[in-house]
């Protein structure tokens, strides 16, 4: 299977350089002085000399198409009507006029390279955001690390289409033509379909920038949905040719979006609700023991009792290798989605209705290939790194195995934010899973001097379980074993499809002429029938690999289900967080003591961040990650950069995109 999976990957790089390649030649002298008119003479011959289609020239006529053929139309038309060429236009004797002239033409190709720019940045736009994506592991990025280049990439795009947009209409302006920002032409570029398209980019823009996605998350969830029309007048708008540019990113990103779409339409069975005193729920669910995660991995959450449309994604802190059949996340009532769920958990529910997608992470993560680790965090920061640890100890259980030595340095604003530490070891821990772990915590409690002397013992820990339901299922990945395989098979089949049912269509109905009605084909059909067909294909292909894959396991789904409903999961009756506060424990919790003897609590302060890197001096190699506000990963960054300790490794976790 490994051979079979650098075999797809070997493909996909292949495909990848070549789409390159076709970029890289758009921009040279052989393009446009050779290739270009042989393309165009051989559609010239096509549309005239028959109805036969050549849809490799037609694909590959996306250098500047609006020019090729806006020119040709211009041409035919004063042929027809006994006019001269461009330069020969009856424009005025004087040469004032003339150079008048030449400007506003040069105005106008301006505004037309930026909008070729701007779709250049659309060509890489959707590959961040495809979550299951064959492209991104093949330069170690995941969706979720790599999100901020598609927000860059948007803001860039959206810039240049709106400077686009302003250039066209001050040209309209001064050649008295401002009725064609609502043109529809059925034979060339909708103007129209571009100015819907800009009006809606302009909405998703501003409700996308950080003052509304930070503190109007909500605006800009719903506002953001709109892409699906934006993609559609937007393709309308640059035609079938400039399309295929961008084809590859689009594919990729609706074939992710509807297999997410069919792995959550499943109700996934929660176990069980941790409730922290600070203000942080852990939630158990119940996966198949075959689903394999790295660490630092994220699952988004659906609770349709909350929200309807809202998915929200959250630290996995459980390890695949050491809890077979169970997943956890850990989530921090901060917004209003989570204040919600929190009330939900807290009240008298007996069940709740849940949908997941994921989970989605690094493709590998060697938590071992250091000779020591530090790790970072500032509040809930933390939690990736209780994935990390519970890995650890997955892999003390084999004997050979060389672990690192781990420092986890965390700041937390409040005392009672130490309860966090309490999610580090798995609830059935025992003391020799965790002998061969050589851990140290230095905890930091930033907004108080001194340990509270009165504590609600009632709030250290409450554990609630939910009765399985009928349509329970674990959590699965959504194509079985072997995601990955199944995957490419379904994005290769689908293109296939894709490419064959193209040219039967334009072959015997669309291009160039209309069968029907003998003139040349609606432009902005021929854009929607390419959306369409891309869909179809998509639907198809993807249902029929998801449904086989389904009945193939349907055996093995059974006994998990089966499982689900009748095994009961234990966690301990106090929390870890109790040593902290001053509670006896009980005989069976002692490993927990572990954990407060390997702490140490520093009220008052923030940690020594350079002090700490430097210390760590003597170790050959230092693997340093670290997860939390942008202040702190940029601090560690500079420390690390700085070349003084050159043992130091860099390794930054965000989530607050």
């Amino acid at each position: 299977m490994g051979n079979m999976r650098s075999v797809v990957k070997m493909l996909m790089v292949v495909l990848f350089l070549g789409w390159m390649f076709i970029w890289i030649m758009i921009s040279t002298n052989l393009f446009k002085s050779k290739w270009t008119p042989e393309l165009a003479k051989h559609e010239s011959s096509a549309s005239h000399g028959s109805n036969d289609v050549h849809c490799g020239s037609e694909l590959c006529l996306f250098a500047y198409p609006e020019e090729i053929h806006s020119n040709s139309k211009r041409m035919q038309s004063k042929k027809k009507n006994g006019e001269g060429d461009d330069g020969d236009e009856p424009i005025g004797d004087s040469d004032s006029h003339r150079v008048g002239f030449f400007s506003i033409a040069k105005f106008r190709a301006f505004g037309l390279r930026i909008g070729y720019v701007g779709h250049y940045c659309w060509a890489f736009l959707f590959f961040p955001v495809t979550r299951t994506s064959t492209i991104l592991p093949l330069v170690g990025l995941t969706s979720e690390s790599s999100i901020k280049y598609h927000i860059w990439l948007g803001h860039i795009s959206n810039f240049l289409f709106l400077v686009h947009t302003v250039v066209f209409l001050i040209y309209w302006a001064m050649t008295n033509q401002l009725m064609e920002t609502f043109a529809w032409n059925p034979t060339y570029v909708s103007n129209l379909a571009g100015t819907i398209a800009m009006v809606i980019g302009i909405a998703m823009w501003v409700t996308s920038l950080p003052s509304y996605r930070r503190k109007k998350f909500e605006l800009f969830f719903y506002t953001h949905q709109l892409y699906g029309l934006y993609i559609i007048f937007y393709v309308i708008h640059v035609g079938d040719s400039w399309f295929c540019m961008i084809l590859p990113n689009i594919f990729l990103f609706f074939i992710d979006r509807y297999l997410r779409f069919l792995q959550s339409t499943k109700r996934t069975r929660l176990v069980s609700a941790r409730i922290l005193p600070s203000d942080n729920l852990e939630l158990t669910f119940s996966k198949t023991p075959g689903l394999q995660y790295t660490p630092t991995s994220i699952l988004f959450l659906h609770v349709p009792s909350i929200s309807k449309l809202q998915w929200h994604p959250f630290t996995i802190t459980s390890s695949s290798n050491l809890e077979k059949d169970t997943l956890s996340v850990v989530i921090r009532k901060q917004g209003s989605w989570t204040q919600k769920l929190y009330t939900h958990i807290s009240s008298f529910i007996d069940s709740l209705e849940v949908s997941t997608e994921g989970p989605y992470g690094p493709n590998s993560f060697d938590v071992s290939r250091h000779d020591s680790l530090i790790l970072v965090g500032g509040g809930s920061g933390v939690t990736p790194f209780i994935s990390v640890i519970r890995e650890l100890i997955s892999q003390s259980q084999n004997q050979s195995t060389k672990l690192p030595d781990v420092l986890l340095v965390c700041a937390f604003k409040h005392y009672h934010d130490l309860a966090l530490l309490d999610l580090i070891f798995p609830s059935d821990i025992s003391v020799s899973d965790i002998s061969r772990l050589n851990l140290r915590i230095e905890a930091y409690v930033t907004r108080e001097d001194k340990k509270p002397e009165t504590t609600d013992a009632h709030k250290l820990l409450q554990t609630k379980w939910f009765k399985p339901q009928p349509l329970d299922s674990p959590i699965s990945p959504v194509l079985g074993p072997n995601n990955f395989l199944w995957l490419g098979v379904v994005i290769l089949s689908s293109f296939v499809m894709f490419l064959l049912l193209i040219a039967i269509v334009t072959r015997y109905y669309v291009y160039p002429i209309d069968r029907n009605t003998g003139k040349i084909y609606n432009f902005s059909y021929r854009a929607l029938w390419d959306m369409f067909l891309g869909c179809v294909c998509i639907f198809i292909s993807s249902s029929i690999v998801f449904l086989w894959r389904k009945k193939q396991n349907k055996e093995g789904d059974k006994e998990s289900k089966k499982q689900v409903q009748s095994v009961d999961f234990q966690t301990p009756t106090s929390s870890p967080g109790s040593w902290f506060h001053g509670h006896e424990r009980e005989l069976e919790s002692v490993p927990y003591q572990s954990i407060v003897q390997a702490t140490s609590v520093h009220f008052g302060s923030k940690p020594n961040l350079k002090k700490i890197l430097f210390e760590a001096e003597g170790s050959e190699d230092v693997g340093v990650m670290v997860c939390g506000p942008r202040k702190m990963r940029h601090e560690v960054a500079k420390i690390c950069s700085s070349g003084l300790a050159k043992n130091l490794h860099f390794e930054a976790i965000s989530f607050n995109w």
